[in-house]
């Protein structure tokens, strides 16, 4: 087709997010753009109008946005999964949960019996003990797999992980080791498990190369292939370690170009993970340099910090009453004052910062902090974000609202741990309060809403079910009084997303100038009933105009 064609796509139902004229049918592209939208017969007098019916059984959505992945969600694929749930890899294999102790073991035995060097570390994902209350899964159980070969079994929320004897021995690991996250028994032996990122650090040579935060051209394009299979045309790479070496940027340049198939942001880890770095303030020049490189499928230029760790993983910073079961409270990954530092330097540079906040905690000092800085430096239209923001509270909500920040929430966590939040570490009364969705609109804080993969499946329509469900595996509605509605759980993980990433201009809704981006579905999100909204086929996307089809197969009922 002549590039100067309009080209009008019409669809059996066109949602446009877009309030002033919210359906439509048809939309009509220019290059990478929206020229307008409209009906049929109003786009086909626009100059050069070609009807292209593709679409015309279909249902056409601005294309998700996803403001909280990890572009290792391509590369864990090179370990097992061992996790609990269901899992289908960006290549659309399907992986079965492992749902006792006893099928972890096994599955891990099976992956063992296909190494061939002795020497080569088995490398396993997605374990969680939570799962397997009353159940010991310690250095033991994976020497049983193999006492000689070093194995290393990371937990699903990647702040934590599980390795065997020889590990212990070859990383030097022993009753001696003072370091905060290694667990010991009580008689003061490390059992092998290991959380948060210092204590983690004791053995990441072991996973070079493979975990979520490692990525190569191979998991990029992995990535970009989950996001088609999924409908999500702008993901976002939460936390990169490679943006301060020139390699790791020019790996992003040479796979993130007009022929990826979607939108990519990527954040730079600036504290709570690794070793603090030399310079903050040659560290955000840098930012502010590649910033200004960014383009169309690549942007550059913003900051991840974070905070405290993970709820199921007691790990997470609560404010009082705690935890339910009175356990000590959570870890720092890093120290208030080395927080305050980096959120002011990287502030002052003009940067967009989004903080991991779990726990109420840390959300409180991600609120004394950033009311800090913006006295000493004040902002417009920051967007800083709380993100995860699973236990803010109405109170803090309203700073929130008033500092000018947005709340990325992880309505995920209701679905995948929601069970264990209202039995094992909350409580009923904190769990129904959790991810509040529903308060954080109330108050005026901008939202979204997102997976964390691959801690959670990407998946934007199955992340709306659970947002407007708020069930858990076993069906309990986890606090109806946080649920929302489905106009704005599919706002959040569209113009939600894109306006805490300074993009609502270009992405989000289906409006004439902005990007061509659209999720291609099988039904409409606003039709089904809301707990078949995640089960909604994605038939693949556009972004930019160019045309992307899904790995993952149709149901055979569709």
């Amino acid at each position: 087709m002549n590039p100067e064609d309009t080209i009008v796509y019409p669809a059996r139902q066109i949602r446009t997010g877009d309030p002033s004229f919210p359906v439509a049918e048809a939309v009509a592209v220019r290059g990478d753009r929206i020229r307008a939208v409209g009906t049929v017969e109003e786009l086909l007098t626009y100059p050069g109008a070609v009807l292209d019916e593709r679409y015309g059984d279909a249902v056409i959505l601005p294309g998700f946005v996803e403001a909280h992945t990890h572009a290792g969600t391509g590369n864990v694929w090179k370990q097992t999964y061992v996790g609990f749930l269901d899992r289908t890899e960006p290549s659309g294999r399907h992986w079965p949960g492992c749902t006792s102790i006893d099928e972890v073991v096994e599955r891990l035995r099976d992956a063992e019996a296909e190494l061939d060097d002795p020497q080569q570390p088995l490398l396993a994902w997605g374990f969680d003990p939570i799962y397997f209350p009353g159940e010991a899964f310690t250095a033991a159980a994976l020497d049983a797999v193999s006492p000689h070969r070093p194995i290393h079994v990371i937990h699903t929320s990647v702040h934590a992980c599980m390795v065997n004897s020889a590990v212990m021995s070859r990383c030097d690991i022993s009753a001696d080791t003072m370091v905060p996250g290694v667990v010991k028994d009580s008689s003061g032996a490390p059992t092998g498990e290991l959380r948060e990122f210092t204590a983690m650090a004791l053995v990441s040579d072991l996973t070079e190369g493979t975990g979520p935060l490692s990525i190569d051209a191979a998991a990029l394009r992995a990535f970009g292939q989950e996001g088609v299979n999924t409908g999500t045309t702008t993901l976002t790479d939460l936390g990169s370690l490679t943006l301060m070496d020139d390699a790791g940027v020019d790996l992003y340049r040479s796979v993130v170009d007009e022929t990826f198939p979607a939108r990519l942001n990527v954040f730079h880890f600036g504290a709570g993970v690794g070793a603090p770095r030399p310079s903050l303030s040659d560290d955000a020049a840098r930012l502010v340099d590649l910033a200004g490189q960014s383009s169309a499928h690549l942007r550059l230029g913003n900051v991840k910090l974070m905070l405290d760790g993970s709820i199921q993983g007691f790990t997470a910073r609560l404010e009082a009453p705690g935890y339910f079961g009175d356990e000590p409270n959570g870890l720092w990954n890093v120290t208030p004052e080395e927080f305050y530092a980096a959120f002011s330097v990287f502030h002052r540079a003009g940067l967009l910062i989004h903080v991991h906040c779990n726990g109420d905690q840390a959300t409180e000092l991600f609120l004394q902090t950033l009311q800090r800085v913006l006295t000493e430096a004040p902002r417009p239209d920051h967007r800083h974000t709380c993100t995860h923001s699973q236990l803010t509270t109405a109170a803090q909500y309203r700073r929130l609202a008033a500092l000018g920040a947005c709340a990325n929430i992880f309505a995920n966590h209701i679905f995948a741990w929601g069970d264990q939040h209202m039995d094992i570490t909350l409580g009923p009364d904190r769990a129904r309060r959790m991810d509040a969705a529903a308060t954080a609109l109330r108050e005026g804080v901008p939202i979204s809403l997102h997976s964390d993969s691959p801690v959670t499946p990407l998946g934007p329509l199955r992340t709306i079910t659970h947002a407007v469900t708020r069930k858990s595996q076993t069906g309990r509605v986890v606090g109806d009084g946080e649920a929302i509605s489905v106009d704005e759980a599919v706002r959040a993980m569209t113009l939600g997303a894109a306006h805490m990433l300074h993009m609502d201009h270009e992405v989000g809704s289906l409006e004439a100038g902005k990007y061509a981006d659209f999720a291609i579905l099988a039904d409409d999100p606003y039709e089904v009933d809301p707990d078949r909204i995640g089960d909604i086929h994605v038939r693949g996307t556009v972004v930019g105009g160019r045309h992307f089809d899904s790995r993952i197969a149709a149901p055979a009922d569709s």
